[in-house]
């Protein structure tokens, strides 16, 4: 039966990794955006592929979704790529604790203990953050792991949330938003410990394409529904991470993101709210966070400006 579920497993994520990679009708794309982003991916030296270790080489996934137009606009480098997302994937997850909360299945409030494995973490994501680090028997609520994983993307709450959601449940919501290939198959700890069946499945992967559209659905407050939108986009706009695509924005910019790091990988994924500009932006990368660091906030910026353009010439 383990060997069977893993196989199904893996069957389905790599059929729908291979057929779900078209742009949805409600978009518009112009080959000058798309040309103008391909332009500063070049600018920045992100248009290359890189070993990734044990993943092979790799090709960012990069995605704009333009939100200023009477229709969304978007244009990107290897959208449909898909890739590993490391701690992004994290508000999937965050996206079915909130739809079942919203189905009144159980309370944000809901008392839960903590279990081993599911304690991973021996230091914080965000070392000045006060809140201690989870541990077998600790007695919490829901609403204060789903705060931990989205804010501190923290490794622990995410297990924990990921068995009170349910890796079926998880993906069922994914699939009925068309995110097909983008399925949660792993918790955030090693193999050895991993549930029956998830424990020789492929990692998870996700492309541009995939978070750029959560995060419009979120936007347009259609990620489920208002309120599951709502709650998701509040988590979001209190993420602690601010080393990545946020460098590259002004002050005055609101960024509602999720951002992620593991080995190779450095990812960030998000709205960004500054008045009259508003854009979505999804940057995957196959480099370790040091290296491309300075790329990202040269990029986030050029984008920025990028959008601050189209915007004054309507």
């Amino acid at each position: 039966m383990k060997h069977f579920l893993a196989f199904f497993i893996f069957l389905s994520v790599s059929f729908f990794a291979i057929a779900q990679s078209k742009i949805p009708a409600y978009y518009i794309q112009q080959k000058g955006f798309t040309d103008s982003l391909l332009q500063v991916v070049h600018d920045v030296n992100l248009d290359g592929t890189y070993d990734a270790g044990d993943d092979g080489m790799e090709k960012i996934s990069f995605a704009v979704i333009d939100l200023n137009g009477r229709k969304p606009l978007i244009g990107g480098v290897n959208m449909e790529n898909f890739i590993y997302p490391a701690s992004v994937y994290k508000m999937y997850v965050a996206m079915e604790i909130l739809k079942q909360v919203s189905n009144e299945q159980y309370s944000l409030y809901k008392p839960y203990v903590v279990k081993s494995p599911n304690d991973v973490d021996h230091t914080s994501e965000i070392s000045w953050d006060p809140r201690p680090l989870l541990k077998d028997g600790d007695t919490v609520t829901v609403d204060y792991l789903l705060d931990l994983m989205i804010t501190r993307s923290d490794n622990s709450a995410a297990n924990c949330m990921i068995d009170i959601a349910g890796r079926k449940n998880i993906n069922e919501t994914m699939h009925e938003n068309g995110w097909y290939g983008s399925e949660v198959t792993r918790k955030f700890l090693s193999r050895k410990f991993e549930d029956p069946g998830y424990d020789t499945v492929r990692s998870t992967v996700t492309s541009a394409l995939h978070a750029a559209d959560f995060m419009y659905k979120i936007y347009k407050n259609e990620l489920i529904n208002p309120w599951v939108s709502q709650q998701l986009k509040v988590l979001l706009g209190r993420q602690l991470d601010t080393t990545k695509l946020s460098t590259g924005l002004p002050h005055s910019a609101m960024f509602y993101h999720k951002s992620g790091w593991w080995s190779y990988f450095t990812n960030d994924v998000g709205i960004v709210d500054d008045g009259d500009v508003k854009y979505i932006i999804a940057l995957f990368t196959p480099i370790t966070e040091m290296d491309v660091r300075p790329r990202m906030k040269e990029l986030s910026a050029r984008v920025y400006e990028l959008m601050k353009r189209k915007y004054a010439k309507k």
